[in-house]
């Protein structure tokens, strides 16, 4: 079958297309034909080696996190989904490969694909669907009447953060672009603040929580905007000791992930508020709700464009680039 893989860490030339085996599904896997995948920034990033540390894949291995399809078999031990079976998932860690004519997924971490979406759709979700849902839901337990901002609106996890924020009954703020500012009020955006005219640090206080994945130093102009006792959740780092423990990191990693969150972490305890790092995770139990969701027409999937799977260079590109809203699809079809 031909995939997209991962050849040796490098920032350029690392990802080219080949001929690979075709996946058998092992006990408790699923193997899904690839209708769509979606491209996420994870995706360059881990092909850049920014991941080694938390993730070694060893190269060769197929990139891509986000798949929508139909179920082709099914392995030992599966009961939940049968051939034929509409499906999405973001894959697994260590089982990653959605760019690529047919992938084996765990069960666990598939959800079945809403009536009313499309594969191109669906493909769109996962990853930044089920990062908004640990972040609100789980990790900041987000109720009706709190403050929440979300840095990056218009980018894929923004575009759904935005969206379960209001969902849940919180006052929602949101930074971006001149050009995208009342579109993503039209996403359900209560305050909007452009990055190229104002800092948001000089225009919104005593919010609940701060969704930012844009990296460190935002993560640190973001605790000024938090309430005492808020929480800024951050998805490009710095990880943290509680990261490092909950994945069971060896001494030497913990020691680092220490070191690399003291600045934030310090100034986080000056402030009287906190800071996580998140690195979401594969869960189906999730993507079934984030779907109910969709089809009541709480959640809207966001597109950018669309490419063949040929394209998929060409789709991690423009993700890269930075200028897209929502996510970049690359579909069979």
């Amino acid at each position: 079958m031909k995939a997209f893989v991962v050849t040796k860490y490098a920032k350029e030339g690392a990802v080219r297309a080949e001929e690979c085996p075709e996946p058998t599904p092992q006990r408790g896997e699923v193997l899904v034909h690839v209708e769509a995948a979606s491209v996420n920034p994870l995706d360059s990033k881990l092909a850049a080696g920014e991941f080694k540390a938390l993730l070694p894949y060893k190269p060769s291995f197929v990139l891509g996190h986000d798949v929508a399809g139909v179920v082709m078999g099914v392995g030992p031990g599966v009961t939940g989904f049968a051939p034929g079976d509409r499906v999405f998932a973001r894959a697994g860690d260590f089982q990653i490969g959605t760019f690529a004519e047919q992938v084996a997924v765990r069960e666990s971490d598939l959800a079945l694909v809403p009536a009313s979406l499309s594969f191109e759709d669906a493909a769109s979700l996962p990853l930044v669907a089920l990062t908004a849902w640990q972040a609100l839901v789980e990790k900041g337990q987000v109720t009706a009447g709190q403050k929440v901002l979300i840095h990056a609106g218009s980018g894929g996890v923004g575009t759904i953060a935005i969206q379960l924020a209001k969902h849940l009954g919180a006052t929602v703020a949101t930074t971006t672009s001149t050009a995208n500012v009342e579109w993503v009020r039209e996403l359900g955006a209560d305050v909007v603040v452009d990055y190229r005219t104002e800092r948001f640090e000089d225009v919104l206080s005593e919010y609940d929580l701060v969704l930012d994945p844009l990296g460190p130093d935002h993560v640190l102009r973001s605790l000024s905007v938090l309430r005492p006792g808020g929480l800024a959740i951050g998805i490009q780092g710095p990880p943290d000791p509680a990261f490092a423990r909950r994945i069971g990191a060896n001494p030497v990693v913990r020691l680092v992930m220490r070191l690399l969150s003291r600045k934030v972490r310090k100034a986080a305890r000056h402030r009287g508020v906190s800071y996580s790092f998140l690195l979401m995770r594969a869960d189906g139990s999730q993507l079934a709700e984030i779907a109910s969701l969709v089809e009541e027409g709480t959640i809207r999937p966001v597109v950018d464009r669309v490419l063949p799977f040929d394209e998929t260079l060409e789709a991690l590109r423009l993700v890269d680039g930075g200028r897209v809203k929502g996510k970049v699809v690359v579909t069979m079809s």
